[in-house]
């Protein structure tokens, strides 16, 4: 049977709608707005936004597909064999959500497909998936850790038992901030470039995709449950921002995904949709010896969890 670009597109779209059901329930206060949008260049995509909630403070469920002509940035730094006549599609889910409740860690996850074609309707001269999913709480919670990789390890195992081990390590290294020498959380999962050698192979990795983004709401909606009621105090909360200013700078400064997307003409809300509302950032600052922001610290490194 053979995968199609429709079906991975209807597939994504579908998986967006029932996230934001999910995360509206969890809230039980805010929806989310509705953006859709399109590029100059060809293609565009549906941006959710849910902001003030009850449990989330801010959040972004962002589908596109976007496809024309084949930038230089992708011929130089990506593709092989592209020519002034190739073109790209380009499609995928992404999310992040910023809860309110200190204890309740803030999530990414992105899933994606590349194609790329010698001309439009034409043959294929690449294609790949790519995604993940990682947890960054502000304080340490083994509990929720564990239930995050042992959800992924599930996802990955059905199809490759070496998969886990793999994109764990990889998530590790990529989700680094690599001027403070920390880990932006407790990682996850980070995969690219999967690309199939047939027909075959990309429906497992298609199905693989699948997998990956079912699992999100058995991961989140468990860990918010269990933390969202959790009574917390200003101390809390200021470090909450702290870490929230360092999931700004990461994305800034590393994310693979906000620099393509600003250098090639990509929508600029929906590129930085994954910026928290409010972050702090406190000139040398260092948690006091021996407190939970300090254990938090040394809790964020990369383990074995299974």
């Amino acid at each position: 049977m053979e995968t199609t670009l429709d079906e991975i597109i209807n597939y994504l779209k579908n998986l967006q709608s029932d996230i934001c059901a999910s995360l509206e329930a969890l809230d039980g206060n805010a929806t989310f707005k509705t953006d859709k949008w399109s590029r100059e260049e060809g293609g565009g995509g549906i941006t959710k936004v849910i902001v003030g909630g009850n449990v989330f403070e801010k959040g972004g469920v962002n589908f596109s597909h976007v496809h024309g002509k084949m930038p230089d940035l992708l011929k130089k730094e990506i593709a092989t064999g592209a020519e002034d006549t190739s073109c790209f599609h380009a499609t995928g889910v992404s999310i992040v959500i910023h809860p309110v409740n200190p204890f309740v860690p803030i999530i990414h996850m992105n899933i994606r497909y590349f194609l790329m074609l010698d001309k439009e309707g034409g043959g294929i001269i690449d294609q790949w998936f790519g995604g993940g999913i990682d947890l960054s709480p502000a304080y340490p919670n083994e509990t929720d850790t564990r239930h995050l990789h042992a959800l992924l390890k599930k996802a990955c195992d059905m199809f490759n038992t070496t998969y886990y081990p793999d994109f764990k390590k990889q998530c590790d290294d990529y989700f680094t901030i690599m001027h403070r020498k920390e880990m932006r959380g407790v990682g996850g999962i980070f995969y690219d470039h999967l690309r199939p050698v047939d027909e075959n192979t990309k429906r497992s990795l298609f199905e693989f995709m699948q997998s990956v983004g079912n699992s999100f709401i058995p991961i989140y909606s468990s860990i918010v449950l269990a933390n969202k009621e959790r009574s917390y105090n200003q101390i809390n909360k200021e470090w909450q921002l702290v870490r929230r200013g360092r999931y700004a700078e990461f994305n800034l400064v590393y994310d693979r995904g906000t620099h393509f997307g600003l250098r090639t003409n990509g929508r600029i809300e929906s590129i930085l949709m994954s910026l928290p509302p409010h972050a702090e950032w406190r000139y040398d600052f260092h948690p006091d010896a021996n407190s939970e922001e300090e254990k938090a610290l040394e809790f964020f490194q990369p383990k074995d969890w299974y």
